[in-house]
């Protein structure tokens, strides 16, 4: 399972207009819904209330990774989403959120939802990743970063 699948080009989101949390929740799954032609909008937002409402998602300098387990969908999902003001995320470290990593799964599919999670962790250590998606202007742009950020990561298995 590679990011590069998990979060397509058409699943990327730049420029979100969300302010809060609640907002961003809104503004990814409205885009995530369209894009996949789901009308699962409700039951997908319960999810990821369900788990913020457990501890914030918010859990690097800038970066938030929501995620939930829903029947919406059949396999694993990822939609990344840019703001460049910062978003009011109630974040770990109490600071905005510029990239937002939303992951939905299946609730029979814990393993692919976990092994996602922890690419995603080991990718975020690096803070050249963040900067680099951060800088990018286009969709084509931030998804390559995903590809040659985990083209690295592989290399160094």
């Amino acid at each position: 399972m590679f990011l590069h699948d998990v979060f397509p080009m058409d699943l990327i989101k730049i420029d979100l207009k969300a302010e809060d949390k609640e907002d961003v929740f809104e503004e990814l799954v409205d885009h995530f819904c369209q894009v996949e032609n789901i009308n699962a909008r409700e039951e997908i937002l319960e999810a990821l209330r369900a788990r913020e409402s457990k501890m914030s998602t918010g859990i690097h300098k800038g970066i938030a990774v929501p995620h939930g387990k829903t029947n919406a969908v059949a396999e694993v999902y990822g939609v990344l989403g840019i703001s460049r003001k910062g978003i009011d995320y109630d974040a770990l470290d109490g600071e905005p959120v510029y990239l937002l990593f939303m992951v939905l799964a299946p609730p029979t599919d814990s393993e692919k939802h976990l092994r996602v999670l922890k690419r995603m962790a080991e990718l975020l250590e690096n803070p050249q990743f963040y900067t680099e998606i951060l800088s990018q202007k286009g969709v084509q742009g931030v998804h390559q970063v995903i590809c040659k950020y985990e083209e690295i990561f592989l290399a160094g298995d």
